[in-house]
């Protein structure tokens, strides 16, 4: 008799566990980061002098098993790093873009030249010579916006990357939190199984910054490289390392992991991280071309200015003062008539317009317009390539989303069934606890 009473007893303590999960499933349907969990039954093993196997002593609970895939959630965490480089390098990309079209540089410079010809038709004509140094003033007023416009795009560089390092080394320390509560929970457990949601949704996060490589123990801790699968150890156990972030004299962005001892250098392949280096290289060399382009204009237009003579018959001054960095250049004189039109040695008040004819040359040898165009172009290539990487890899990480969803995600149809099926065995249970009462009752009253 009292084994027909365990035997319900069991089923109703573990059917009631397994309607509990089913419960937590509809509870959480929809939930980011929540892995279909299921209970885990297992029949009563007969312990005893006797070896042979004995059927029917009861059910018991082997612990809730989450339905999670660790390759299609790798496969996630790798898209999620490969579209996060690309979006982030774009994002750089359109910075530059901004930054090298919001100043109109080339339509000032040419600006410039053009009142340089209509002056050539009059040279004397003080109001000709005040437009061409309104347009002088033009030019170097774009190009100081538009290298100080590369600078802030810089500097915003740098404070996302810093953002993105400090949000990485709070995610390492939340993993490794989440480690030793793995390493103390009873493993089969709920609370085993919602630590598990939480690190697979930390590595998820940390994977929109770099790429990761992960290695999990028998407990479901999980020991993090970051880069690859030689890269620098992040996370092991409970200790998390600290990730920095460095810039060179000459831009070049670096990433370092130290955990123990001296510092372990961090090459990321994907993520934020991968893309504000590939956008930091980016901006060095717009900022680089751009400040070889003022450098250029600078030099060759004074050298005309100061190789002829101005209305007066004086020979020329220069035109732009010099910045640091060059793109930070300033008129030099804001008196139209110390423009050198004529060449050295006109009188004063010549028509002569040969230096002005000199200033055309430089400028076709220059080539500063097209210099502007061509940066500006290059830019714009590689941002549309970004965009359509981008456009692909987004849609390889939604299938790869769904793929992994479709494993470990809640479907109420499913969970509708099971609720029934644990119900019905539930109350079957109480069923054979009941006839157990009523067979002992009987008992009883034959006595």
């Amino acid at each position: 008799m009292s084994d027909l009473l365990s035997i319900g007893a069991s089923g109703v303590r573990a059917y009631q566990t397994a309607l509990s999960t089913v419960g937590e499933n509809i509870a959480n349907t929809g939930v980011a980061g929540y892995v279909r969990r299921t209970t885990e039954l297992r029949e009563v093993a007969v312990t005893g002098g006797s070896a042979r196997s004995v059927e029917g002593n009861g059910v018991i609970v082997g612990g809730v098993v989450r339905q999670g895939d660790v390759y299609r959630s790798q496969a996630v965490r790798q898209s999620s790093a490969d579209l996060g480089r690309t979006e982030t390098s774009a994002t750089w990309l359109g910075e530059i873009e901004s930054a090298m079209t919001g100043n109109k540089l080339g339509d000032r410079i040419t600006d410039f030249f053009t009142a340089g010809r209509s002056l050539a038709a009059d040279p004397t004509s003080v109001p000709s010579r005040a437009v061409l140094l309104e347009k002088a003033q033009g030019a170097a007023t774009a190009f100081r916006q538009t290298g100080q416009a590369l600078a802030r795009a810089t500097e915003e560089l740098n404070a996302s990357a810093e953002r993105s390092v400090s949000t990485l080394n709070s995610l390492g320390t939340a993993l490794a939190q989440v480690n030793d509560g793995l390493g103390r929970a009873q493993p089969g457990s709920s609370q085993a199984a919602q630590l598990a949601d939480q690190r697979d949704q930390l590595l998820d996060q940390m994977s929109a910054i770099t790429d990761v490589s992960t290695q999990f123990d028998a407990l479901g801790r999980v020991q993090v490289k970051l880069g690859d699968t030689s890269g620098p150890v992040f996370v092991a156990g409970t200790e998390a390392g600290r990730v920095s972030f460095n810039r060179n004299e000459d831009g070049a962005v670096s990433f370092a992991v130290q955990r123990s001892g001296e510092p372990d250098v961090l090459t990321p392949g994907g993520g934020a991280l991968a893309g504000v280096v590939e956008g930091a290289a980016r901006l060095v060399a717009a900022t680089k071309r751009l400040d070889e382009i003022a450098t250029s204009f600078v030099t060759q237009v004074n050298a005309v200015q100061q190789n002829g003579a101005d209305l007066d018959g004086v020979k020329g001054e220069k035109l732009f003062e010099p910045g640091d960095p060059p793109t930070a250049m300033t008129l030099a004189t804001t008196d139209p008539r110390k423009l050198a039109a004529a060449a050295l040695g006109s009188p004063a008040g010549s028509r002569d317009a040969s230096n002005l004819a000199a200033l055309e040359t430089a400028r076709n040898s220059g080539g500063w317009e097209a210099g502007i165009t061509a940066v500006v172009t290059d830019n714009a290539a590689a941002l549309e390539q970004k965009k359509l990487v981008a456009d692909a890899q987004g849609a390889i990480r939604d299938n790869a989303v769904a793929a992994r969803d479709s494993a470990s995600g809640v479907d109420l149809d499913v969970e509708a069934v099971e609720l029934m099926r644990f119900q019905q065995a539930y109350q079957a249970s109480s069923r054979v606890i009941q006839a157990a009462r009523d067979i002992f009752q009987t008992i009883i009253e034959i006595r």
